[in-house]
């Protein structure tokens, strides 16, 4: 399907790629957080129609390897061999070219005018749901739902921890105050990032330079958190997060590491106190997308908050260095094409 694109998040991940902390073939054309209007479909696609508007997963699935058979499109091998591996669409070929040179594409390579996405990445938009906005739903929000509802099972009552409070951080304090978690605890070291975790649904805030999280967070509730989310991917966080843990807790890990950093935990202790180490990526794009954008039409989301920073096409360079000196508090947008709505 062809996009016209209105927008596309600035993601930590794009930005691991831009540092080659992770291998991904270049050149290539990043971004992976979309919305926009629908230009032109395949044939047999009947859920949309030009002239939509539309949000995209960054979770391409196929729908027909053996993971997606069994609803598990978020490990997709098809996206994972195709895209993640060589930077290509399903069919194995990439849609940018420069000077007869393939550019590679991380997911639909959505920082362009225009991209290319799978049918099954594609989901309408009501009205109701701002057309700019509504691109950080594709990867920030769709990734915090699926670590907060599909991995962790966040239950009405249970206290939540949240390490590292950036784009997915917020999205996911946002997500489990949601789904009823009675205490959310925002960790970070930056305390503009913490206050506005508590504009978006922290109950408490700890910043880890001050303090010690785990002797905080027991002071605040007693004993450790039901649930730890990792949102950064780093050796000291993920400790930090398990840390964090009540006796049968769940440890969630949603930060993307660069290549080479490995779990250094306590065995003895996840063994004898029955934790549990999860990991999570993405969602189910067929029925997480549509949950999201339910919830965002509902108001349930608030996006203008989570976005905080707002960049032209011309200025992406711009955006990513500031995302890499901890200068966006929330997450970036990129407003590639403003006249659309």
């Amino acid at each position: 399907m062809l996009v016209d694109v209105a927008a596309c998040g600035v993601c930590h991940t794009d930005l691991h790629v831009i540092k080659d902390e992770v291998a991904f073939p270049t050149p290539a054309v990043l971004g992976h957080e979309v919305s926009g209007i629908l230009a032109a479909v395949g044939d047999g696609v009947t859920h949309v129609s030009p002239g939509d508007r539309v949000a995209c997963s960054f979770i391409m699935p196929c729908g027909t390897c053996r993971h997606c058979e069994k609803g598990l499109e978020d490990l997709c091998e098809t996206f994972f061999q195709q895209n993640r591996l060589a930077g290509h669409l399903h069919d194995g070929t990439t849609r940018y070219t420069r000077g007869g040179e393939d550019i590679a594409m991380y997911s639909m390579g959505g920082h362009a005018r225009t991209c290319v996405v799978p049918a099954r990445a594609v989901f309408p938009l009501p009205d109701g749901v701002p057309l700019h906005e509504a691109a950080i739903l594709g990867c920030s929000l769709f990734t915090a739902h699926g670590a907060v509802r599909t991995v962790a099972d966040v239950r009405p009552g249970e206290s939540v921890a949240v390490v590292a409070t950036g784009g997915i951080g917020l999205s996911i304090i946002h997500l489990a105050r949601a789904a009823g978690a009675e205490r959310v605890i925002a960790v970070d070291i930056d305390d503009a990032k913490l206050e506005l975790a508590r504009e978006l649904g922290a109950t408490d805030s700890i910043n880890s330079l001050s303090v010690d999280p785990a002797d905080e967070v027991r002071r605040l509730v007693g004993h450790g958190v039901d649930v730890a989310f990792e949102a950064l991917g780093s050796v000291r966080t993920v400790q930090q997060a398990v840390d964090l843990l009540d006796d049968g807790g769940r440890a969630v890990l949603a930060g993307i590491a660069p290549a080479g950093q490995t779990l250094d935990v306590d065995i003895a202790k996840v063994v004898r106190r029955k934790l549990r180490i999860l990991g999570t990526f993405g969602a189910r794009a067929s029925t997480t997308m549509p949950e999201v954008i339910r919830l965002a039409e509902e108001g349930r989301i608030d996006l203008g908050t989570l976005i905080t920073h707002r960049f032209a096409f011309d200025e992406i360079g711009q955006a990513y260095r500031m995302l890499n000196d901890r200068e966006i508090r929330g997450r970036g947008l990129v407003v590639t094409r403003p006249e659309l709505s």
